[in-house]
């Protein structure tokens, strides 16, 4: 079934079942089947529908896109980044004088300076980009959470893990993804505490988890944001 709101149109399954009550549910392929119970009118379904439309069509649009998997940057003029958890367009300049190729932050764009126009050096010029903000991030967040431990980092990296956000070791050596430039501060926040907290307990256990959750209660939607938007998070 086709249904039009708001000038977008959801595609959707409806099945009748023994249930008490009207779901909507996605499966892992963005698409959308609706479950009501059987007797149910057509025009309450889609009631319930438009009352959750937005959400639905966010997460199904989301899943879609997510199935497809990262695409192919073209580092042209306009094309998206993700820094600090939000997407801004790249403003490519060409500057054949400067002696080194450098990007910064306007508050809207992400002005890359090049001394040729060729997508490795742009690609080449945002990761150390991001190397450099993650650090400086990283080591910002350190500094503000550290009341909350006893003994200090040993040393922090910044590294290009396919695998981890962080690590730590048992001589308190803390290397961070420089991919973590380009989430939400309160994310980076807490894969910080999380690697801080090894400090204490190496192992992920319930000591572990309980001193994770006493600084950041919340810390559950911070990886669900990761496992939800990692895919994105690539130059």
């Amino acid at each position: 079934m086709n249904h039009t709101y708001s000038g977008k149109t959801i595609q959707f399954q409806l099945k009748y079942k023994n249930r008490k009550s009207i779901g909507i549910f996605l499966d892992s392929y963005g698409n959308i089947e609706v479950q009501a119970p059987k007797g149910t009118d057509e025009e309450s379904v889609i009631r319930l529908l438009e009352k959750h439309w937005d959400g639905v069509l966010q997460k199904s649009n989301e899943m879609k896109e997510r199935l497809n998997g990262p695409q192919m940057k073209s580092y042209q003029h306009g094309e998206p980044f993700l820094y600090l958890g939000k997407s801004f367009p790249i403003e490519v300049l060409h500057t054949p004088d400067i002696t080194k190729d450098a990007v910064t932050f306007s508050g809207d764009a992400l002005k890359i300076q090049v001394r040729e126009l060729e997508d490795e050096r742009i690609k080449q010029a945002l990761k150390r980009f991001y190397y450099k903000r993650c650090k400086s991030l990283v080591e910002s967040s350190i500094a503000n959470h550290q009341h909350h431990f006893k003994n200090k980092p040993r040393s922090v990296r910044i590294s290009d893990s396919q695998k981890t956000w962080g690590t730590c070791d048992g001589r308190r050596q803390l290397n961070f993804n420089w991919k973590l430039a380009m989430a939400p501060q309160e994310v980076i926040d807490y894969v910080v505490v999380h690697e801080m907290c090894h400090m204490i307990h190496l192992n992920h256990d319930r000591s572990f988890w309980r001193l994770v959750g006493k600084i950041v209660p919340d810390y559950k939607e911070k990886e669900k944001w990761l496992a939800s938007t990692s895919w994105k998070m690539t130059v």
